[in-house]
């Protein structure tokens, strides 16, 4: 297999950046089905255990690591899968329960569940400019105990 190096420095670009068939950034589909939200992630040839997910302040942080093949021994013709460290932020609404949160992980495959939070009205007291409560008025046409 006969390789260009000048070829190869026309791919950095691509490689650091990515392409529309081929993102530098793990690839994903967001949808809401049956009161939540699935995210799915790809991330194939990863190990599950070291991935790490974190969720501060409605930010769902995704980091994997990939790594490098072992070439020593090997030249090297072709190597366009990518590896190192992979990160992804997910900006999450108000409306999501990030407490809840479920993770799997299958055939390549991060899938993120999360359920659509509760919305629960509250009765809200209204305080007035005094510090007494205000009395209701009586009602026409009935006498108070102590009126004229």
């Amino acid at each position: 297999m006969r390789t260009d190096p000048l070829r190869e420095l026309d791919r950095l670009p691509q490689q650091l950046l990515g392409t529309t068939a081929r993102p530098a950034a793990m690839p994903m589909d967001a949808y809401r089905h049956e009161g939540a939200l699935l995210v799915h992630l790809d991330l194939p040839g990863i190990d599950p255990e070291p991935i790490d997910l974190n969720v501060e302040q409605n930010v769902l942080t995704v980091k994997a690591e990939r790594s490098a093949q072992e070439t020593k021994d090997a030249d090297m013709f072709l190597a366009e899968r990518p590896h190192g460290i992979f990160n992804r932020e997910v900006f999450l609404g108000e409306t999501l329960d990030v407490d809840h949160i479920e993770a799997s992980y299958d055939a390549g495959v991060l899938t993120m569940r999360i359920p659509v939070a509760e919305a629960k009205a509250r009765k809200i007291e209204i305080s007035h400019g005094g510090s007494e409560k205000r009395k209701s008025p009586a009602e026409p046409g009935t006498a108070q105990r102590g009126s004229p």
